[in-house]
């Protein structure tokens, strides 16, 4: 029988982690056992830990005194970890019945040893299926988004979420977020973690590629599902997330593209995008988010020598 480890990084999730955990124990095991529930939790302030004792759940709580970021302390609780599957799960989702039965029998075929990491489909609050899945990013992607090409002319070009793909079927896929994020613990340990570089955002891509490199696979399962929904306490901070997000793209472009394209790309990012963003703001009134575009790019850019020094370590 298959044992997983489940790790959910909390930030001032509020009752959303309680849900979250409640689901787990409601959770049928089928084929599996849990190993270990493990909760790293960021230095929250909203009492977000109340109330979580659980007598059916091997519940484990690590409490850090500053917010380590998303990336570090998914490593964190996957620490010393000896089961043979590791979940990655966001404190603002709920699983159903069997959704960790389907997508741990589907690992342990035969057929399906090269798989690396699986996710499942993700509903939203009205039932509906979120795009949860996305290619890995091309400069023609990153420029698409920073001029805005994507928006305006989304049939020519394409981002690098699958929108225009439902979600309805099952299939290999570059990349499945990382609300859920289910992989086998060697190719953890093989990847050494997540990149403790990445604060927060495209720590999941930057691992999904990594593992495709390595030779693994990940699948997309349409036949199984979970609540997600989606944009948690990062709603709380949308600049710091603005910020967070555009420090990641850089990384990730220093890492993966080629020293004359990560220029490139930070260069669109810096000088060229704060205009498009601020243009679509302010063309649907949205006079907040322009002020939210300013604070976050205000941020990048007092940071930016401090992330360039971790950018060029490579």
């Amino acid at each position: 029988m298959s044992v997983v480890d489940i790790i959910i990084v909390n930030w001032n999730a509020g009752s959303l982690l309680r849900d979250c955990v409640r689901s787990i124990g409601e959770t049928g095991q089928v084929g599996f056992k849990f190993g270990q529930v493990v909760i790293v939790d960021n230095d929250s302030t909203d009492g977000s830990l109340d109330g979580l004792a659980s007598p059916t759940l091997p519940l484990k709580i690590i409490c850090n005194t500053e917010n380590k970021g998303f990336a570090a302390a998914c490593n964190q609780g996957a620490q010393g970890s000896r089961a043979d599957y590791l979940l990655f799960l966001n404190p603002d989702t709920r699983l159903f019945a069997d959704s960790l039965s389907v997508p741990l029998a589907y690992m342990e075929s035969g057929q399906n040893q090269s798989v690396g990491i699986c996710g499942i489909q993700l509903i939203d609050e009205r039932g509906e299926v979120s795009r949860s899945c996305t290619r890995f990013p091309t400069m023609r992607m990153f420029y698409s988004k920073i001029f805005g090409l994507d928006r305006l002319f989304p049939e020519f070009f394409q981002s690098h979420f699958m929108e225009e793909w439902e979600h309805t079927e099952s299939r290999e896929v570059d990349h499945v977020i990382g609300a859920f994020f289910l992989l086998r613990r060697r190719l953890f340990e093989q990847l050494d973690g997540f990149d403790e570089r990445f604060f927060v955002y495209l720590e999941d891509l930057d691992f999904s590629l990594r593992a495709r490199k390595s030779g693994w696979t990940s699948s997309y399962l349409a036949d199984v599902r979970a609540y997600h929904q989606g944009g948690g306490a990062s709603e709380q901070i949308k600049a710091k997330r603005l910020f967070y997000s555009l420090r990641s793209r850089i990384l990730y472009g220093y890492k993966h593209f080629t020293p004359r394209q990560a220029t490139l790309l930070l260069v669109g990012t810096l000088c060229f995008e704060p205009f498009t963003r601020l243009t679509f703001n302010l063309l649907q009134g949205a006079f907040k988010s322009a002020s939210e575009t300013i604070s976050g790019y205000r941020m990048l850019y007092r940071a930016l020598p401090g992330i360039m020094t971790v950018a060029l370590k490579g």
